[in-house]
């Protein structure tokens, strides 16, 4: 038996959402909770979401969309204690949120897909925080206003109870006895700490998007860049697989495609900007429009450059092996615009949670061409030779999709009409684009009462998992619907750790 440093009753490893929320429902069920967080601040990818927890209207409608959108890859039960978590969501917010000066909001906002139940869906956001300012409270962060704001709510719920993170302190190692997980042993400020959790451990340390070598087993297409936080690498995976957890949709990773930063000091890749989604056989709002196409080695368009969740779908097309070439022919892809669409908006949209890492993209794209993630040429025939093209293809391609434009009809790859601009005026601006992920999905099974499982099929008896580490989405996703997973999951982890082996 080791020689415990510290005790306590529930172990929640990582503070985003599902951990915080994790360890608000332990602490609430009586438990003594400790929370370890490996980077200087909480808040992992959470901090830089927009913020929004899917709810639904219906459990039983939820379910039929959930069910549809996982292609059989999770098991029922699971995604009905998922569907009933989403419908007692909003109450459950509220009940949080009484004795504290934060406005909530509910919207409606339909599944990205028309699925059965679809219309069931809202979102619950942060409106307002009396006194806050995202900016001043985590100077550290680029993202949405919304993901600072819900952050900061729940933070506020772990300050009422207490609770405040071992920051700077990565778990390295389960300890198992008879079985059973007891604890784990940890690395805090260089040095050694092993915890006892007399309860359970829960795990939700995101997933592995900050690890290259483990994407490299699982993604066929390389690379992959790394959106937004360099913290999510894969500890919680590692640890459960070496005490036997079984895993699921190591695939799938949420993300679209967007720019490398020339200065390699800058860790991440930088998505293009995130358009509205929109509900395929209604299209996006009417006032949506995208100044790019994409095209690959051959100079010839591949995809539909504005899919309708393109957060979720748009990195895939890139990552198509082409057996004719024996290679990746969109890796990169190229985006190309005119003069008049880079004017529109500013093409990128950094996110980041890591001090030090602070870049902003400006509003005309000119600082982009400055620096040369952006590049300029005069003509299609100087385009075409810049990023190694077939002249005539390249051109072939610029005529077909103004013609698609004129006639507002894309018959070859089915963009929205309303999205489509040409690209007509020189000089066109051009940039190498690649596979972004925002987020994983995959990691340790879990059961609809969020204990890991084995390879065996069996709970690991003291282990629970909460958030993206072993998502329930193994097809397609649903937006925000990592956010209400790791509020849904993280409060039946938290409740389930505190409640076993009570006295």
């Amino acid at each position: 038996m080791p020689r415990w440093d510290r005790q306590t009753d529930v172990l929640v490893v990582g503070c985003g959402f599902a951990g915080a929320k994790a360890a608000i429902a332990a602490h609430d069920e009586g438990a003594k909770v400790l929370i370890l967080e490996k980077m200087p601040d909480p808040g992992g990818i959470s901090v830089c979401s927009f913020g929004g927890v899917r709810v639904a209207k219906s459990a039983d409608a939820a379910f039929n969309y959930l069910r549809r959108t996982n292609g059989g890859t999770t098991p029922d039960d699971v995604l009905k204690t998922l569907a009933k978590g989403m419908q007692a969501m909003p109450a459950q917010l509220a009940k949080l949120a009484r004795k504290l000066p934060v406005e909530l909001s509910n919207r409606e906002a339909h599944g990205n897909y028309p699925f059965d139940g679809y219309d069931t869906f809202a979102f619950v956001n942060v409106e307002s925080i009396e006194g806050f300012d995202g900016a001043k409270a985590y100077p550290h962060v680029r993202g949405a206003p919304g993901g600072r704001l819900m952050f900061r709510f729940i933070e506020m719920c772990l300050e009422q109870r207490g609770l405040k993170p071992l920051t700077r302190t990565s778990a390295e190692e389960l300890i198992v006895e008879k079985g059973r997980i007891v604890g784990l042993v940890a690395r805090s400020r260089g040095k050694r700490l092993a915890i006892r959790a007399k309860r359970g451990v829960v795990l939700a340390c995101g997933g592995f998007e900050g690890n290259a070598a483990l994407q490299k087993q699982f993604w066929s297409e390389q690379p992959v860049l790394n959106a937004a936080f360099r913290g999510n690498t894969g500890d919680g995976i590692r640890m459960a697989q070496s005490v036997g957890a079984g895993l699921w949709h190591m695939w799938h990773y949420h993300g679209s495609y967007g720019f490398k930063h020339t200065d390699p000091a800058y860790p991440f890749g930088i998505r293009t900007k995130r358009l509205p989604d929109w509900l395929p056989g209604a299209g996006p709002r009417g006032d949506v429009r995208m100044p790019w196409i994409l095209v690959n080695r051959r100079g010839r368009r591949f995809s539909n450059e504005y899919d309708p969740y393109l957060q979720d779908t748009g990195a895939r097309s890139l990552g198509r092996y082409d057996p004719l070439v024996q290679d990746y022919a969109a890796l990169p892809a190229w985006l190309i615009a005119d003069a008049e669409g880079t004017k529109l908006y500013p093409f990128g949209r950094p996110t980041s949670n890591e001090r030090g890492i602070a870049y902003e993209w400006s509003a005309d794209n000119e600082a982009e061409i400055e620096s040369g993630i952006l590049q300029r040429a005069s003509s299609i025939e100087a385009l075409a030779q810049a990023i190694g093209v077939p002249g005539h293809e390249l051109a072939s391609t610029i005529e077909d999709w103004n013609a698609h434009c004129a006639s507002q009809r894309d018959d070859d790859w089915g963009r929205p009409a309303s999205s489509m601009m040409p690209i007509l005026k020189p000089p066109f601006t051009y940039a190498a684009v690649w596979p972004i992920v925002s987020n994983t999905q995959g990691g340790p099974v879990h059961d609809a009462r969020q204990r890991v499982i084995n390879v065996n099929g069996k709970p690991i008896a003291g282990l629970y998992a909460a958030g993206e580490i072993g998502s329930v989405f193994g097809h397609l996703y649903l937006s925000g619907g990592n956010i209400a997973e790791c509020f849904v999951g993280g409060r039946i982890a938290g409740r389930e750790a505190a409640l076993r082996g009570r006295g």
